[in-house]
């Protein structure tokens, strides 16, 4: 088998596993839905970073001595059906990253990232970012049974926040916007001062 050091190597309307993905050695990142691959958005801006940066400081201080742990990509999430138990390499076909997430269950991490889906994901959107990529990540999130999900729009300053309900929908929990303090539904004694995560350089 060839070696794969091109993303032009590759045939973009084949399916692909994890399995495959592990073996890619170029320099793109890419992410896997259901076998498809997806290119991800140019390289994240300084306001996407700075917000990113501010969320995991304050999720890191928060999670420290708590079981729960925070990640920010770049960080190999796994996902499938929520009602399959945990699969193999080649039998997974979704691999993404999302900017944070929150883990709860430490056996679903091994040296590669986690297998399975996670608590909380946030993704801090980018320009870049379609409206078909985010309503794609939208319903595997769903189905994979993120139970929390934030989507952070950076230049309206605002986070939508959505909470898997128990038939395995999203219902939109809260919108706040840079005034507000912000709280996980999954963690009620976490409060977020947006003002923070928002600010940036020029405000001081």
């Amino acid at each position: 088998m060839p070696k794969i050091t091109q993303l032009s190597q590759l045939d973009l309307n084949q399916t692909y596993s994890y399995a495959d993905y592990l073996t890619w050695q170029f320099d793109e990142t890419v992410e896997l839905i259901k076998g498809k691959i997806m290119l991800m958005s140019p390289a994240p801006n300084v306001r996407h970073q700075r917000i990113a940066g501010h969320l995991f400081g304050m999720f890191y201080s928060f999670f420290r001595h708590k079981k729960c742990e925070i990640f920010i990509a770049p960080f190999d999430v796994r996902l499938y059906d929520r009602k399959k138990s945990i699969l193999a390499n080649k039998e997974i076909h979704t691999v993404v990253q999302p900017d944070l997430c929150v883990i709860c269950d430490p056996s679903k991490l091994d040296e590669q990232g986690c297998n399975g889906a996670p608590d909380w994901i946030i993704e801090v959107l980018s320009q870049g970012n379609s409206k078909k990529e985010m309503r794609i990540k939208y319903d595997l999130y769903a189905e994979s049974g993120v139970s929390e999900y934030w989507l952070v729009y950076p230049y309206e300053q605002a986070i939508y926040q959505f909470v898997l309900d128990d038939t395995g929908c999203y219902q939109l929990k809260a919108m706040y916007s840079s005034n507000d303090a912000a709280t996980p539904y999954l963690f009620p004694e976490l409060t977020i001062d947006l003002s923070e995560v928002f600010e940036s350089k020029d405000d001081k």
